[in-house]
């Protein structure tokens, strides 16, 4: 088994999709939209993991308790994307950073070995940038 994609919801569909293929070259497929539901996503598929489909529907709103992408609480709280070496983990945080997307985490090896960065995309989601 394996796990063949994750779900989020989005506000903004384009801007999201964009931030994905820019930073982290992933691939859209084509836009799906459902005019009944007023639903509308995008799959992005990354090489040699499981896709990311990012959502839209006009009456889904952010979740109150999600303030601040620092805080957690249960549930889904990351992913990580590998990106396949200590350098690229390095140059895309500084990348992002310039750019003025959050850092919650420079890089740095964790206790359990990994190498990785801690970011948060332009809608508050964490991102896990790994070897």
């Amino acid at each position: 088994m394996r796990i063949e994609h994750l779900a989020i919801w989005v506000s903004n569909l384009e801007r999201m999709r964009n931030f994905y293929e820019e930073y982290f070259g992933a691939t859209s497929g084509a836009k799906y939209i459902n005019e009944k539901k007023g639903f509308s996503s995008f799959f992005l598929s990354f090489k040699g993991g499981p896709r990311l489909e990012i959502m839209h529907r006009p009456d889904i709103s952010k979740k109150k308790w999600k303030q601040d992408p620092a805080d957690e609480s249960l549930g889904l709280i990351h992913f990580a994307i590998s990106v396949g070496s200590m350098e690229k983990v390095n140059n895309l945080t500084a990348q992002l950073k310039l750019k003025g997307i959050r850092v919650l985490g420079e890089p740095r090896t964790t206790g359990d070995g990994y190498y990785e960065s801690l970011v948060v995309d332009p809608e508050g989601n964490k991102i896990e940038i790994t070897v």
